[in-house]
């Protein structure tokens, strides 16, 4: 009823499936891994990059990369790639992609 009062969603929450078939069409899309440096060595998906929510130089990190590329972001459930996301929404990135369920969802 009263949609003007909630925030415009900057970015997308994508299923697996969905999060690989797009990252997949789009080569030059980057891939981020939000989780701390310890998680990301335990297991990453092929060719992320990671770059810690939790750290404090996000922010500065974030600021520095392109924004006319794609970028698809995930955690280990979905919830910190999810506020990322909406960082970078908030920070004029247009193409912000939110892996769903985090990679305990990724079977690829």
């Amino acid at each position: 009823m009263f949609d003007f009062f909630k925030p415009k969603k900057n970015y997308e929450n994508l299923s697996a499936t969905a999060f690989n078939q797009l990252l997949n069409e789009m080569p030059n899309a980057v891939l981020i891994d939000v989780r701390t440096p310890q998680e990301f060595r335990q297991g990453a998906i092929e060719n992320a990059i990671n770059i810690d929510l939790m750290s404090n130089d996000f922010s500065q990190k974030i600021a520095k990369l392109p924004k006319d590329k794609a970028y698809f972001v995930y955690c280990r459930s979905g919830n910190r790639s999810g506020s990322a996301c909406k960082h970078l929404g908030n920070n004029g990135f247009e193409q912000v992609y939110n892996l769903s369920g985090g990679i305990m969802s990724w079977s690829f």
